[in-house]
């Protein structure tokens, strides 16, 4: 039986695999076929998720992608280590209530620069001759709220607002590279960071959240499908997009 999502014979550098939506994605894609490059600040966690993966030859890369200047050369040398590169997720970023009166200009820039410094400096690196293939997938993880929003958290708002654009602009840029670049965006899913959410929320508040869902609360695997589908063959004509993955949440 043909499989449109197999993706044997390719090396995809995963990014924030350490846990949540980045680990699931991981292990998706190792189930796929897919050699997969965990990326990461904790080495020990990096290290659970590659025992998650299925088949040989993955890579664990502790590295903070605040140092955002080095992460050309970084995927220059990977790429000189692992082969060229056939796709990229970038899974890490910073989610953080800040009340505009409660926010500094240091705790926005430190979203900005995860959420979309890290994504500019790392496509940059991507696309380095020699790093990647042709034809080669870009997908950033965004979210709903670079598209609609609720009090209290105009930093990532803004930085996933931005994502989505640049999104769009690289994705034409690079489309005679043959590099196709997609958001996937989603809702709240159930990972280690929305439970810290939902500690800090009344049994009536966290009821609340669950009604903006109309399909409940998404999963970590919600995500990882549609990283796949836009990764492998069945994404091929498909650029520039934002893929929403929100369980009826903006259809309302």
């Amino acid at each position: 039986m043909i499989n449109p999502l197999e993706c044997t014979g390719k090396t995809i550098v995963v990014t924030g695999a350490s846990s949540g939506i980045g680990r699931e994605i991981s292990v998706l894609l190792s189930q796929l076929g897919a050699r997969v490059v965990v990326v990461g600040r904790d080495g020990g966690r990096l290290e659970h998720t590659a025992s998650l993966l299925m088949g040989d030859g993955h890579v664990v890369e502790p590295r903070d992608l605040s140092d955002v200047e080095s992460i050309p050369v970084w995927m220059k040398e990977l790429s000189s280590r692992t082969g060229m590169l056939n796709g990229l997720v970038h899974s890490a970023g910073i989610q953080k209530n800040i009340p505009l009166r409660a926010g500094s200009v240091g705790q926005f820039e430190s979203i900005m620069r995860i959420n979309v410094t890290a994504a500019f400096s790392l496509i940059k690196g991507f696309r380095q001759k020699g790093v990647c293939s042709q034809p080669a997938s870009v997908i950033f993880i965004s979210s709903i709220f670079g598209q609609v929003s609720t009090p209290g958290i105009s930093a990532y708002s803004a930085s996933k607002g931005a994502l989505n654009s640049l999104c769009r602009s690289l994705a034409l840029e690079l489309a005679r590279e043959r590099i196709r670049v997609n958001c996937v965006a989603p809702a709240l899913v159930k990972t280690e960071m929305s439970e810290r959410i939902f500690q800090d929320m009344t049994p009536e508040q966290i009821a609340y959240q669950e009604q903006l869902h109309p399909l409940g609360i998404g999963e970590p695997l919600d995500v990882a499908y549609a990283v796949a589908f836009l990764l492998a063959e069945t994404g091929r004509w498909i650029t520039g997009s934002t893929l929403v993955v929100d369980g009826g949440y903006t259809a309302q």
